[in-house]
């Protein structure tokens, strides 16, 4: 399987953007703010929907609305690949959808050994810390030990693409 539009569209609403006009900018994933022409970039610098910038890349001339979703079904493959490894069982579109901007938010590792991942696999599976599939999913809404209201607010977005019943 693979993301589809609308799991894009959920996922572009839920990593945001930094635009000047039309043109995608680079900006701090920490603050949301972007990042001024000739400063250096700081940790965690990003463009697009969610791209960390890497080392060898330059985007300082920006992206526009193409290259930038363009960039993001570029780095939606290790989460797609994510769950199309670690989920055993038949799945529709919109749960695997959620579980593609779930596993792309948290990473491959947490992703294939979270609590999550077992619920899903296995229905007779029961956990003393998470007693529900939801408690397992929402508990991931935490940075550094904080919780965050824009990650329990993407959590409870994943979670009603999740539950969205469509054919398998």
């Amino acid at each position: 399987m693979k993301l589809s539009d609308n799991g894009i569209k959920l996922l572009k609403q839920c990593e945001g953007c930094v635009k000047n006009g039309n043109m995608h900018i680079i900006y701090d994933d920490q603050t949301g703010k972007p990042v001024k022409d000739g400063q250096p970039l700081p940790p965690g610098a990003t463009i697009g929907y969610g791209h960390l910038i890497r080392a060898n890349e330059n985007f300082a001339a920006g992206l526009t609305e193409a290259q930038a979703t363009d960039l993001l079904r570029t780095d939606i493959k290790f989460a797609e690949s994510a769950v199309n490894k670690y989920i055993h069982v038949p799945i529709t579109q919109n749960q695997y959808d959620a579980l593609v901007i779930f596993a792309f938010n948290i990473g491959v590792n947490n992703f294939a050994n979270s609590t999550v991942v077992k619920y899903i696999n296995n229905p007779n599976f029961t956990s003393a810390k998470y007693p529900t599939l939801k408690s397992a999913w929402v508990a991931w809404n935490k940075s550094n030990g904080r919780e965050m209201p824009g990650l329990t607010s993407r959590r409870a977005k994943e979670l009603e693409l999740y539950y969205l019943h469509t054919a398998v």
